[in-house]
């Protein structure tokens, strides 16, 4: 992983995704999600998922934050944390991988944090699989979504 993120700073974005997921409205699927970016700046925004009785107007943390971001001109990131409340590491939807690939750099630290946070490591997460102290597992956007469709195929040329 190419992209580093000091020890205290880590602990702030995953202090945050953690305050986020308090304002979650998830009265439907009961699946708070928090989730907190760290941008270039240093500035940490989060975003908590919100929920619609019609389903489809439903938008995730992780786009929340996005959507918070990028209307306040915020548009480079050093890390994302998403937390939910279940007590292991959940990964975002592809709908989210996609959007963070419009933002994100494919090396950019993203700290999965188990709702129980932090707790001592389980039998099954191991170091080389990225699970790091907390519980947390430490990924990024390349290994998230491989292949990935961005900006740049965009401005490769046409033919007529």
């Amino acid at each position: 992983m190419a992209a580093t993120v000091s020890a205290e700073d880590r602990e702030k974005v995953i202090q945050a995704c953690i305050e986020a997921k308090k304002y979650s409205y998830s009265p439907y699927s009961k699946f708070a999600v928090g989730a907190a970016f760290l941008a270039e700046d240093g500035q940490l925004i989060k975003g908590a998922n919100i929920e619609n009785a019609s389903y489809g107007g439903t938008i995730c943390a992780e786009r929340t934050g996005i959507v918070k971001a990028v209307s306040e001109g915020v548009t480079r990131f050093r890390a994302l944390a998403v937390v939910t409340n279940v007590p292991s590491s959940i990964s975002p939807c592809g709908m989210c991988r996609q959007v963070l690939r419009e933002f994100c750099a494919n090396d950019m630290p993203i700290y999965l944090v188990p709702g129980d946070y932090p707790r001592p490591l389980k039998e099954n997460e191991r170091h080389e699989d990225g699970f790091i102290e907390g519980g947390v597992r430490l990924t990024n956007l390349g290994e998230l979504l491989p292949d990935s469709f961005g900006p740049e195929q965009l401005e490769l040329p046409r033919r007529q």
